[in-house]
């Protein structure tokens, strides 16, 4: 039996207690390193007597630069220092990306996610974990459920002011807000409040978790985490597509964790924005030709939560799709008249991949039900009738049906 060497490229995780918290198999590798690579933070944790090697900072912007940076190097023991656990939106994900998960070796640190729950009392898998290190704040809205617990990775002293004055935005003032700084080191200290009451010039130290108790007030829009929001929740000029329909829309586009959409005709973005709620690995692109609606589906994304995973495209269909990454599942809310758009959409869905098109005209219906006779699918007529009052009694409105054409694609005659 022959040995397989460990890789060139050693990754550690180091918290706040420094020196004094690491294993002595981590303590090894750094004595041993020809090469330390790490923040300034990090690298000032190191003792030099104990850790002669060369010290080298990251260079910004950081991830095109590895590969060089490491070549550099190549033939000399390299160890690259990381907060916590360097696998947990840390900088070993980054470097297995860029130069391959088998060259590194990584020796991990208690995360201060590991951390914060170990102070709190709380489950680890019952907490969602939500990062705003290079990240917009707005990233956090779509998190926020009443009763529900979050710790908030922040990206400097000022993220707990924001993120108070985000909460007490969204109906959420009440919320307990918990920080947590410097994690296991010497300066550890826990600052209690709520949003509602959080201090605007609050001395907080950059090296923070924060932790929320999630508490919604009782006239705050309710956000469920299905598709279907309300139609108040969306800014829009009436081209929404409403409540009941987009339900049904997302059910038949199914998204998955990782995948993309196509959302063509994005009008005021709802159905791309559900689509992302759905999981947050999930990505889309709207596409929208009217620049006023383009600019409303970005703001809508950042009222609910959703940027930076979903990119506007401004311009009309199909030329604006001729660039765009293959998707997963395309839906079409508009422009479905226009000379090619349909067989354009058609071409670049990959088998397997998922289309559904909504309309409530005549002219387009007659389009979706050619489709269906060529491609199968389902056909199928969406009616939503609403009571309202009439006199003193109540009576339905019945809103135009929308008809809906949901398909597959398989390799047979594709």
């Amino acid at each position: 039996m022959s040995t397989v060497p460990l890789p060139a490229i050693s990754v550690v995780g180091i918290g706040a207690d420094g020196w004094d918290g690491l294993p002595e198999n981590s303590r090894r590798t750094l004595r041993t390193a020809d090469v330390l690579i790490g923040g300034p933070r990090q690298l000032d944790l190191l003792p030099p007597a104990e850790c002669p090697g060369e010290r080298i900072t990251w260079p910004s912007p950081l991830r095109p630069a590895v590969p060089g940076l490491f070549a550099a190097y190549e033939g000399r023991r390299i160890a690259v220092l990381a907060s916590g656990d360097p696998m947990f939106y840390g900088i070993g994900r980054t470097l297995a990306e860029t130069i391959g998960a088998d060259r590194l070796h990584v020796l991990p640190h208690p995360s201060s996610v590991s951390y914060a729950c170990a102070r709190l009392g709380w489950a680890l898998e019952a907490v969602e974990t939500v990062t705003l290190v290079g990240r917009p704040l707005a990233s956090l809205t779509a998190a926020l459920h009443d009763g529900r617990r979050l710790l908030v990775l922040s990206s400097s002293r000022h993220t707990p002011g924001q993120v108070a004055a985000l909460l007490r935005e969204k109906g959420y003032g009440g919320s307990r807000m918990r920080v947590l700084e410097q994690l296991a080191g010497r300066h550890e200290r826990i600052v209690d409040g709520t949003a509602d009451a959080w201090p605007d010039e609050e001395r907080l130290d950059a090296l923070n978790v924060i932790a929320l108790d999630c508490v919604r007030a009782p006239d705050a829009l309710r956000l469920g985490a299905v598709p279907g929001l309300p139609d108040e929740a969306y800014e829009h000029d009436g081209q929404l597509t409403k409540r009941y329909v987009r339900a049904a829309t997302l059910a038949a586009l199914a998204p998955a964790p990782g995948e993309l959409l196509w959302d063509v005709g994005g009008g005021s973005g709802s159905i791309g924005i559900e689509w992302l709620r759905t999981h947050r690995s999930c990505q889309a692109i709207a596409v929208e030709k009217d620049p006023e609606r383009a600019a409303r589906i970005g703001r809508n994304a950042v009222t609910l939560g959703v940027v930076p995973r979903l990119r506007v495209v401004t311009g009309p269909a199909p030329e604006a799709l001729a660039e765009l990454p293959a998707p997963d599942a395309i839906f079409i809310g508009g422009g479905l008249t226009a000379p090619g758009l349909l067989d354009a959409c058609w071409d670049a869905l990959p088998v397997g991949g998922r289309l559904v098109a909504n309309t409530v005209t005549l002219e387009s219906e007659a389009l979706l039900a050619d489709r269906y006779r060529r491609h199968g699918g389902e056909l199928v007529r969406l009616a939503v009738a609403q009571a309202v009052p009439v006199g003193g009694f109540t009576g339905w409105r019945q809103a135009m049906p929308v008809t809906q054409w949901s398909v597959t694609k398989s390799g047979v005659g594709a």
